[in-house]
Formats: structure tokens, C-alpha cells, sequence
């Protein structure tokens, strides 16, 4: 009986874990707040020195894909989804882009609250306030599986100051 007891509430403790993982949000360590990351950090609308519209499409693409910035620049990017399946915008590094994608693989309906990430219904837009705060390169993506695959990223260059 003992044994059956402990064995029911080990199994409702992952059932338990399951589910908030599976359920909704993810907000694990990717640049979270006002700390900077190696893409940069959180920006704030009052030092936005420019605005740069991004649109999704069902063609599995961004348009533009390719963006250039300047080093401790602050963009506001207006992203819209013009398609008809949700899409998201994600900044991040490489690797990040790449774990987050085997995630989103396992849980395709998470929902994101980072302020690097904005995941769009079909028609609806939204925004991202960044400062890139180190030159080189970061990525952006659609993580919904498939979409990564079938081509749907980008790159920031940030150059140089």
C-alpha cells in the first residue's frame, strides 16, 4: 500500500511538471529584464532611434531578411503576420535559435513572454523594442515547427560604432 501510494504521487508530480511545461509559457533564460545577453537587451520606447516594419508570410519568410543596425542602436521592430498560419519573430544567437526550435518541436503551442520573442495570429501585429549592444551578428527565426526548417529566418549585422 505504501509502495502504491508513493508510486500514484511520484506520477502526479511529473503529470504535474508535464504540464507546466507543456501548457504555456516559456520564459526560461534568454535575456530576461534589463540584462544583456549576446544579442543585446531589452530596449525602452524612449530611446527608439528607429522603427523597422517586418512582415511574415505563409512563403516561410521575412521581409526584409536582412537588416543592418548600428551598435548601441535601439529598434523598434513592428512585425506583422500577413499569413494565414501563426508565425513568430525570435531574436537570438544561433544555438539559442536552435534549442528553442527542439523546444517548440516538443511543445507547439507554447506561448512566449520574453522580450525578444512575439508570436502572431494570422492578421495581427505586434513589437519588439531592442538595443543591440555588440556588434556582430543575431539571428532571427520563426521556431513554430516546420518553419525554421522550410527557411523562415534572418540576421541582424550590428555594425560597429
Amino acid at each position: 500500500m505504501k509502495r502504491t501510494l508513493s508510486l500514484i504521487a511520484a506520477s502526479t508530480l511529473v503529470a504535474l511538471s508535464f504540464n507546466s511545461l507543456a501548457g504555456g509559457t516559456h520564459s526560461g533564460g534568454h535575456g530576461h529584464g534589463s540584462e544583456e545577453s549576446a544579442i543585446g537587451q531589452p530596449g525602452t520606447a524612449s530611446k527608439v532611434s528607429r522603427t523597422i516594419n517586418v512582415d511574415m508570410a505563409d512563403t516561410m519568410r521575412f521581409t526584409p531578411a536582412a537588416i543592418s543596425v548600428k551598435q548601441g542602436e535601439t529598434i523598434k521592430f513592428v512585425i506583422k503576420n500577413g499569413g494565414q498560419v501563426k508565425h513568430e519573430f525570435s531574436l537570438g544567437t544561433d544555438a539559442e535559435l536552435k534549442e528553442h526550435y527542439e523546444t517548440m518541436k516538443k511543445f507547439p503551442d507554447m506561448e512566449h513572454d520574453e522580450p525578444s520573442k512575439v508570436s502572431l495570429a494570422p492578421g495581427k501585429q505586434g513589437e519588439i523594442i531592442w538595443q543591440f549592444t555588440k556588434a556582430g551578428e543575431v539571428k532571427f527565426a520563426c521556431l513554430y515547427p516546420g518553419h525554421y526548417d522550410a527557411g523562415m529566418k534572418g540576421q541582424v549585422t550590428v555594425v560597429k560604432k
